[in-house]
Parts: C-alpha cells; sequence; structure tokens
C-alpha cells in the first residue's frame, strides 16, 4: 500500500506543465493525421446524407402542417355553413314537405357569399336536399352528377366533412361533401353540402420559399387516398408512380430520389418530397482535398500548439481576473471548479486560495449588509416619529386660533379636516404605513391648507396642480405636508396681505417625478438660504420656537434614505428663493417601472 502510495505521489510530482507541453505535442500530430485520414471521410459522408434527409423532413413535417391548416380551415368553414340558423331553416322545411320559394333560395347567395368571403381557395359552394334537388345555385341540376360513392363517403362521415378528390366536373377544383345534420330534429339528415376548392389553394409552399435557389432541386406532390396526384411539381404518370411506390427512395426515369412522406389525418391525403442522390451528396468528393489540407494543418500543428498551449497557462489567470473585477458590479464570485484531470498544482492551489478568500469576504459582507439594514429602518422610524407630534402640534395651534378668531364659525368643517389629519398621520399603525401614493399625499396637504384657511381666512390661497398620470406614483408617507406647513408659517404668514401657496407634481424626465411647493412670502437673501441648508443637512433647528427647519431637515434625510441612488446624483431637496418674490422647495423621486423596485 505504502509503495502505491509513493507511485501517486511522484506522478502527481511529474504533471507539471513542461511535462504536459511534451505529451501534447506528440500526441496532437498523430490525431490529426489519424483523423484527417480515416475518420473524417466516412463520417461526413454519412452526415451530407443525412442532413439532406432530415431537411427534406422538416420541410415536409412544414408542409404536412400547413396542409393540415388549409383542410381544417375549410373544415371550420364549412361547419358554420350547416350550422347557419338560415341554411338549417330551409331544409327543416323541405324535410317537412314544405317547399322553399324562389326568393327564399335566393337568400341562400348572401349566406355563401359571406362565408366564402373568409377564404380565398373556395370556387363555389353547393347545398342540396335529400331527394336530390339543389337549393343553391338557383338551377334544377340533381345531386345525382355526384357519385354513388362520395354520397356514401359523406354519409359515411355522419356530419363530418368528406374530402372526395379531384371533382371529375372540373379537374382545376377539390371535391369535398359534409352532410347537413338538423339541429332541432336531433341531428336528423338534411341535406348535402358541396364545397368545390381551387386545386392552387393547395399549394405547399410559402410564396418566398418557390424562389429559394436551395430548393430549386427539390419537388413536392400530393396525393388523394386513391393515389390520385392533387398537387405536383412532375408530370402526372411520375407522380403516380411515386405515390404507387415505397421505400426511402423511389425511380423517376434513370434518376433515384429520397422521398420522404407525410400522410394527413384531416383527409387521408399522403405528401411526398423528393429530392435527388446527387444533390443530397454532392460536396462528398470535396474531403479529398479536405484530407491533403488536414496534413498540411499537421505541419503548423507546432506552432498552433504553442499557443494553444500559452492559452492552457494564461485562462485560468484571466478567469481570476474577471471574477475579482466583477466585484464592482456585482460582489465577490467563487470560481467553479475545473474538472480537467490534467490541471496543474500551482493553477488548483490558487483556485483554492481565491475561493477561500472570496467565501470569506461574501460572509462578512452578508454581516454588514444585515446590519445597515437594521440601521437605516430603526432610522426610519425614529425621523418619521419626529414629523408625526410636531405636526400635531401645529394642527392644533391652528385648531386653536381658528376658534379664537372666528369663535365657533365653521366648527365642523375644522372638525372634520382635523379628523381626516390624524387618520392620515396615526392610522395603520400596525401595518407597514411608509408608502402612499401622491394622491394620498396632496389629500393630506389640502386637508392641512383647509384648516389653515380657518385661520387666515382671505389671506391664504392655494392651487395644487399635479399631472394625472403621476397620482399612482409610489412616494413615502408624511413628505410633502411639512414643505406646505413651512411655506404657510414661513411664507404667507410673513407677508403683509394675502398670500398663495402653489403645489406642483410634474415630470421634467423619463422614470422621474418632480414634486415643488411654492410660496409668495418675503423670501429669502443668499446669506439666509446657505444658513438654512446649512441648517437642514445639520439636522438641527435654531428657532426652537417656531421649529423652522426641523421638518425639512426630517424631509431631507428621508429622501436620502428612501432615494439613495438619487441623492448620490445630488438630488434631495433643492430651494430657490428671492426677497420680496417667494420660495420655491422642490425634490426629485424616482418612479418604478411596472413590477420594478423602488431605488
Amino acid at each position: 500500500m505504502r509503495k502505491w502510495t509513493d507511485r501517486l505521489i511522484n506522478l502527481r510530482e511529474i504533471n507539471t506543465l513542461r511535462n504536459q507541453i511534451f505529451v501534447g505535442f506528440t500526441l496532437t500530430i498523430i490525431l490529426v493525421l489519424t483523423f484527417a485520414g480515416v475518420f473524417i471521410y466516412g463520417e461526413v459522408s454519412v452526415l451530407l446524407r443525412q442532413s439532406a434527409e432530415k431537411h427534406i423532413q422538416q420541410t415536409a413535417i412544414q408542409a404536412n402542417g400547413r396542409l393540415d391548416a388549409l383542410l381544417k380551415q375549410i373544415d371550420s368553414l364549412t361547419t358554420q355553413v350547416v350550422a347557419d340558423a338560415y341554411v338549417q331553416k330551409l331544409l327543416l322545411k323541405e324535410v317537412q314537405k314544405m317547399p322553399t320559394k324562389f326568393n327564399e333560395r335566393q337568400s341562400l347567395l348572401q349566406v355563401a357569399n359571406n362565408y366564402m368571403a373568409y377564404s380565398s381557395g373556395i370556387s363555389s359552394l353547393e347545398i342540396y336536399t335529400l331527394d336530390n334537388r339543389r337549393l343553391f345555385p338557383l338551377d334544377d341540376s340533381s345531386i345525382n352528377r355526384i357519385s354513388e360513392d362520395a354520397l356514401a363517403a359523406a354519409d359515411g362521415k355522419k356530419g363530418r366533412i368528406a374530402w372526395i378528390g379531384i371533382d371529375p366536373r372540373s379537374p382545376d377544383s377539390v371535391l369535398a361533401i359534409r352532410r347537413i345534420q338538423l339541429l332541432d330534429l336531433s341531428f336528423f339528415p338534411g341535406g348535402y353540402l358541396v364545397v368545390h376548392v381551387n386545386r392552387d389553394y393547395f399549394d405547399m409552399y410559402e410564396p418566398e420559399a418557390k424562389s429559394d435557389p436551395s430548393r430549386s432541386r427539390e419537388f413536392m406532390l400530393l396525393g388523394d387516398s386513391d393515389d390520385n396526384p392533387i398537387i405536383s411539381d412532375i408530370d402526372h404518370e411520375a407522380a403516380r408512380s411515386v405515390l404507387a411506390q415505397t421505400g426511402s427512395t423511389v425511380t423517376i426515369g434513370q434518376e433515384r430520389m429520397l422521398a420522404v412522406r407525410q400522410h394527413s389525418e384531416v383527409a387521408d391525403w399522403k405528401l411526398v418530397l423528393l429530392m435527388p442522390v446527387e444533390s443530397a451528396t454532392e460536396g462528398i468528393s470535396v474531403l479529398q482535398t479536405a484530407i491533403y489540407v488536414s496534413i498540411g494543418i499537421a505541419a503548423f500543428a507546432f506552432l498552433l500548439l504553442t499557443l494553444l498551449l500559452s492559452t492552457m497557462i494564461t485562462r485560468p489567470i484571466q478567469r481570476l481576473m474577471r471574477s475579482m473585477r466583477s466585484a464592482r458590479f456585482g460582489g465577490l464570485k467563487l470560481i467553479p471548479a475545473d474538472r480537467n484531470r490534467f490541471r496543474t498544482l500551482e493553477i488548483d492551489e490558487l483556485n483554492n486560495t481565491y475561493n477561500q478568500m472570496v467565501t470569506h469576504m461574501n460572509e462578512l459582507i452578508q454581516v454588514v449588509y444585515e446590519k445597515e439594514i437594521t440601521q437605516s429602518r430603526t432610522e426610519l422610524k425614529a425621523l418619521q416619529a419626529q414629523i408625526n407630534p410636531h405636526f400635531l402640534f401645529n394642527t392644533l395651534e391652528a385648531f386653536y386660533w381658528s376658534l379664537e378668531e372666528k369663535e365657533e364659525s365653521e366648527l365642523a368643517q375644522v372638525i372634520l379636516a382635523m379628523s381626516g389629519l390624524f387618520r392620515y398621520v396615526i392610522g395603520s399603525a400596525a401595518g407597514n404605513d411608509e408608502w402612499v401614493v401622491i394622491r394620498d399625499e396632496l389629500e393630506h396637504a389640502q386637508r392641512y391648507l383647509q384648516i389653515m384657511k380657518m385661520r387666515f381666512v382671505n389671506r391664504l390661497t392655494w392651487n395644487i396642480d399635479a399631472d394625472e398620470a403621476l397620482l399612482q406614483a409610489p412616494i413615502p408617507k408624511l413628505i410633502i405636508q411639512p414643505l406646505v406647513e413651512n411655506a404657510v408659517l414661513h411664507g404667507v404668514e410673513s407677508r403683509i396681505g394675502p398670500g398663495s401657496v402653489t403645489i406642483r407634481v410634474f415630470s421634467a424626465r423619463p422614470g422621474f417625478a418632480t414634486v415643488a411647493v411654492l410660496d409668495d412670502g418675503i423670501g429669502m437673501d443668499g446669506e439666509t438660504l446657505a444658513k438654512l441648508m446649512q441648517s437642514i443637512e445639520g439636522g438641527f433647528s435654531k428657532d426652537p420656537k417656531k421649529g423652522a427647519g426641523v421638518a425639512m431637515s426630517n424631509v431631507q434625510r428621508r429622501l436620502k434614505l428612501y432615494y439613495p441612488n438619487t441623492a448620490e446624483r445630488g438630488s434631495g431637496l433643492q430651494i430657490e428663493s428671492k426677497p420680496g418674490v417667494g420660495t420655491t422647495v422642490r425634490f426629485e423621486i424616482t418612479i418604478p417601472s411596472e413590477g420594478g423596485e423602488r431605488s
């Protein structure tokens, strides 16, 4: 046992790259010459024939499928004709010995034209009674001109369509008969529907296939159940001869041809595709040249093998480099195990070491990611909890001023608006209430403005202009109302005389929605605006009495938490203000696509 172990160890030690190069050179030249001289010629000749047979087999299957589709189309159309209420009505009268009038038979023309318009293949329709009188077209022809065998075939089908074959009276059309069953008499026979179909309707080739040079040596023929040709690319007698023969090859004159047959279950017809044997096997003579070329290639095998071996050395290293670079786009990935038994020890050790490092780093990344998610959710809840008491305080203050200045005027409206406000803020506390739609946020802001209207009377007006297509877009809850509150308390309230607040929701670019709150208050100069932005980014307020900056700071932080990708592009709250003109506060959110996620 120890002896065999020592031998295995010795074999692993000699499994070096230098030894692999030596063995590879020798085996390559031997395999190239052997493969070129023996294997190629025999295999390729067989493959060429099989490829030709497979090609015409696929063509035959497609043609047979197209044939069945055409037959089923006629079957479906005739089913509608025999089930037509007017046709059933006339044949029922005939069965009940009530002859139809001329004008009633004349109406069948419109019925026939309506159904024939759905198929370009039907040349004419004929309707007969059971006593051999033709109701349509309008003449006194008898059904006796249809053979008894054809009538028997239609009766044997018991209401299904019977495909007879070439029409004896019109060689350019195919004849089909269907017995009409009376629905109101428990499917009692009431007559026959005779259909004449153009033979060209069963041309199996697509229009573009006819001009395909690769099919110039292919022939197709279609025969009925009695081996009578319906359509054929060869002469009539040769077609009958082919239909009568069996086997994978047939003879036409002095030429041998490959034959592929398909059978249509719908009409019991035969479809045969033919290709000359010489066309199927042409190209085998090229094999001799290929053998000589293979011998010439063997002379260059040593040079090519050098390139191959260098690739064997660099490919694992390149794969390792790609795996390391992929960390920038989707995390570190393990290198799949190489099942090549002739891999070197150096490459194995490199791959194993890298996979161990990646496994360890992915575990660390997962731990850090879970901690960040937990911290972000906790911070979101804390930020939203700060807004609610501040908002409720301002709402109660507005309610107080309304009662103080207007005594009991419009008290019911105030109570109603406040009820809606409280329900929106503290409702669904047990569920997931972090996200709403823009419509809900705008309604919430409008209720707040209605309450403020009680305080400012005619000093406050507002307008909401929102794109209808954006009203169902998701948005964090309580993200617009703090900006409206800030516009009222620091814009309209500070203005002498009437003031207005405008809320706009629009899309400036695809995939994004912009929310803007405008007021025509006293505005701010550049220095004041800079201090406000610093206060918002810092998350504190220099005016605790008014709470200036608290709401906007919370909105800014929530935007960065809910839309990290948007914040990285320099978005978030954007404030524009001019003294004596007013202030505009806007922010941009992403609109998730259908089935997509918020970013």
